[in-house]
């Protein structure tokens, strides 16, 4: 294959300066909301062992950028936050206090197929609360991702609500093992609804429980769940009830009606253990970005305590943001070399004052009109073409 000059790799993109500026502002304004509620904001490498971060992931191995080190080290480019970030907890911040907030605005690295067209490198900007297993927790995240998406005028947000645990205790009510457990979760995380129901029929549920076994994949409220929690069974019922109890805190918090409560609802990403989320809105055919609980994969590292975040997903918040408005004024100041003090003088004083100017030598402009039409204002100082 020939690489041809201005090629980019598969997947990669560039940023152009509108773009560029809009990614800015929504990590500005994003960044401080999470800070606002407590969380500290940090950076990890964007280097990563595969034998850590690149297995615990949760990401599918053939979508992990990897590399060798001079050691002969197996490195990855970090598919997500949430791994690394409780590598660094387990290893350092929770030795100094604990829960722990931590907050983070980080690109990350997923390999795509050529026929896919999905960006291999994007922004994610988002949360993890650490050594905190109460639904509270669950909930100030929750809380916390639809203050982001309201501040950045997304009005339209909704959240799909789930809970990985109750569903594996009432599928294995329904006599599944755990391998056609994990074939009915792949049916929920596809979201196929006719497929679902042909592998259903596959499974060794009784008849007379078909219709309400189906039934699991159209639940939108907390109180349709209790048809299929089982009373004698005291970790569904608390189960349960710890999710009608997060409902009413939500709808406290004005999510009343963003959240819809889908008992079939799952991720892709494996490690979850508990309550999980999506968040989606009008203008967009994906998700903006994920999270839940995932006190699974503190254990891998040694750690029993709970942990529960969310991730935004930048360039999908960017597809639906309105349009940054061009308020500000943008004024050009074009100079020759006799008036190049003056011109610096008079840009100097309208920066103090807030304005946004460019300077430009006027001889190097080849068309000098055609470029000035991009500012809302231009200044030619006496002497400057």
């Amino acid at each position: 294959m020939t690489i041809q000059m201005f090629e980019k790799p598969l997947g990669m993109r560039d940023d152009f300066p509108f773009i560029a500026k809009k990614k800015a502002e929504l990590r500005a304004s994003g960044t401080n909301i999470i800070q606002q509620a407590g969380y500290e904001l940090l950076q990890t490498p964007t280097l990563e062992y595969y034998e850590t971060i690149g297995k615990i992931s949760a990401i599918a191995d053939n979508a992990l950028f990897k590399l060798l080190d001079s050691q002969g080290e197996t490195l990855v480019l970090r598919p997500d936050m949430t791994s690394p970030i409780a590598r660094v907890a387990a290893s350092k911040l929770l030795k100094e206090k604990m829960p722990v907030r931590l907050g983070y605005y980080s690109n990350v690295f997923r390999a795509q197929k050529r026929e896919g067209g999905r960006p291999a490198e994007f922004e994610q900007m988002g949360v993890e609360l650490i050594g905190d297993d109460s639904l509270y927790a669950d909930a100030e995240v929750i809380i916390l991702a639809g203050t982001i998406l309201k501040n950045l005028n997304i009005e339209s947000s909704r959240f799909v609500i789930g809970h990985t645990q109750l569903l594996q205790l009432i599928l294995e009510d329904f006599g599944l093992n755990q391998e056609q457990i994990e074939q009915v979760r792949s049916a929920f995380v596809s979201k196929n609804s006719v497929g679902f129901e042909t592998l259903a029929k596959q499974l060794p549920i009784e008849e007379s429980r078909m219709e309400s076994f189906i039934g699991l994949i159209s639940t939108t409220t907390v109180e349709e769940w209790q048809q299929w929690v089982n009373p004698h069974n005291s970790k569904q019922s608390s189960l349960f009830e710890e999710m009608k109890k997060l409902k009413k805190i939500l709808d406290r918090n004005g999510l009343s009606e963003a959240v819809t409560y889908d008992l079939s609802f799952n991720s892709h990403m494996t490690y979850y253990t508990g309550v999980v989320f999506e968040v989606y809105a009008a203008g967009s055919g994906f998700s903006l970005g994920n999270g839940g609980r995932y006190d699974g994969l503190m254990k891998q590292f040694g750690l029993e305590v709970g942990a529960t975040g969310f991730g935004l997903r930048v360039d999908r918040l960017l597809e639906i943001m309105s349009a940054v408005s061009e308020q500000q004024e943008h004024i050009l100041i074009l100079f020759d070399a006799d008036n190049e003090d003056q011109a610096f003088d008079e840009a100097q004083k309208l920066r103090t004052n807030g304005t946004r100017v460019t300077l430009q030598f006027a001889p190097a402009v080849k068309a000098t009109d055609e470029f000035s039409n991009h500012f809302s204002k231009v200044l030619r100082l006496e002497g400057a073409n």
